[in-house]
């Protein structure tokens, strides 16, 4: 019986090593660089993405219309923080219009924490379309 004690101890001591360096993040891979000027510095992975993601269905786009490829030749991944399409700093002008028509004309337009709530949004006007002289 105590064979059967020293191997479960030894399985679950392998099984929590296991998990453990499995959990863990290796220690030189950075967090992604942030480039944020218009959205809070704050905000979360998750509301990024789904802020994003918004964006992305309004103007019926991809990330690569705002996003320009990393410099890095051997990844094919977006350098988000990059600010070399010129898509991108139009999208921080066309946020901002929005904000302030929103504060200007809709003021009273505000959730439970007297947070000022977005009216006009980007599909207001894109309609799924990257440009809005576009849409039919």
């Amino acid at each position: 019986m105590s064979h059967y004690k020293k191997f479960a101890v030894v399985a679950a001591f392998a099984a929590v090593a296991v998990i453990g360096m499995s959990a863990m993040r290796p220690a030189d891979d950075k967090p992604p660089k942030r480039n944020l000027k218009v959205l809070p510095k704050d905000i979360s992975h998750d509301d990024l993405g789904k802020t994003m993601d918004s964006w992305k269905t309004a103007l019926g786009v991809k990330c690569n219309f705002c996003h320009a490829q990393s410099s890095d030749s051997t990844s094919h991944h977006l350098d988000f923080a990059s600010d070399a399409k010129p898509e991108k700093t139009i999208a921080r002008h066309m946020y901002k219009m929005a904000m302030k028509i929103n504060k200007k004309f809709f003021p009273m337009n505000k959730d439970d924490k007297g947070e000022l709530m977005q009216t006009v949004t980007c599909i207001t006007c894109h309609h799924g379309s990257p440009h809005p002289d576009e849409v039919k």
